[in-house]
């Protein structure tokens, strides 16, 4: 039986772990810091023999090279066009990475950083298949573009958002909230978004993590997959209007988008 399991890191930072709880193994994904994850494994009686990698940033590699020490058979697979040459396995798009009976097809996605790629498996872990996405999508949100373009970003998504709707999206950051603030920003008059608002809101007054997601919610509430929505566009129209900016294409419109959330 798997299951996936949160380990919060740094200030809002999750690494997600996969366990196998007739095995007594363990893969993560994006291990940022290395405490956090040794702990884990250990109150659970758990050893780690794969670390999954979605790009080269500090924060989701910095890790990496403590928990090899402490666990030397431990696989390490990563992006193959990476500044990060720690692997043990480097992937592309459209390769295979199996871990027990679990298989994950590699989605490149780059936009937030050139290198970044993401992990699906239709097979389903609690009940629905399984993206780890990175900073690539996040819940009502996307990552911001430090290397790749609004075009390279937005095929990404395209891709992602292809996807099964039931699939659930583990994310690595607990940033909801402040998408969702400018979510509604962006369309006050969305119901839907004021209502989830609430929802999330709720959640983290609890202690409760807003991830993982669904492409069901985010193809229906995240602007950043709405970029052929009319509601989506309209703002967009009305902003590039003011800001001086085209919105002749799927690719400007979305430009628009991102630029507004880099300046919300």
């Amino acid at each position: 039986m798997l299951t996936i399991t949160a380990i919060p890191a740094f200030s809002d930072n999750y690494i997600w772990c996969i366990s196998d709880n007739t095995t007594k193994t363990a893969l993560v994904v994006d291990p940022g810091q290395a405490a956090p994850v040794e702990e884990f494994l250990n109150n659970n009686h758990l050893r780690l023999d794969t670390i999954l990698i979605t790009h080269h940033h500090p924060d989701h590699v910095g890790g990496v090279k403590s928990l090899k020490d402490r666990w030397p058979e431990c696989r390490i697979v990563a992006p193959k066009a990476s500044p990060f040459q720690n692997a043990t396995e480097q992937v592309e798009a459209g390769a295979k990475v199996q871990w027990h009976n679990l298989q994950f097809t590699v989605f490149a996605v780059p936009g937030h950083t050139l290198d970044h790629i993401a992990y699906f498996s239709e097979q389903e872990v609690s009940g629905r298949p399984v993206l780890f996405c990175g900073d690539t999508l996040f819940v009502c949100g996307c990552g911001r573009l430090f290397e790749g373009t609004p075009a390279q970003m937005r095929a990404s998504l395209e891709s992602l958002r292809s996807l099964p709707g039931q699939t659930a999206v583990y994310c690595a950051h607990e940033y909801t909230l402040a998408n969702l603030r400018f979510a509604r920003h962006w369309l006050p008059d969305d119901q839907a978004l004021k209502a989830f608002e609430s929802e999330c809101e709720s959640k983290r007054q609890a202690g409760e993590f807003t991830v993982p997601s669904t492409l069901d919610v985010e193809k229906k509430l995240n602007p950043f997959l709405r970029w052929d929505d009319p509601a989506v566009i309209s703002a967009a129209e009305h902003y590039c209007a003011d800001q001086g900016l085209a919105s002749d294409s799927a690719d400007a419109i979305f430009a628009a988008i991102r630029h507004g959330k880099d300046n919300f």
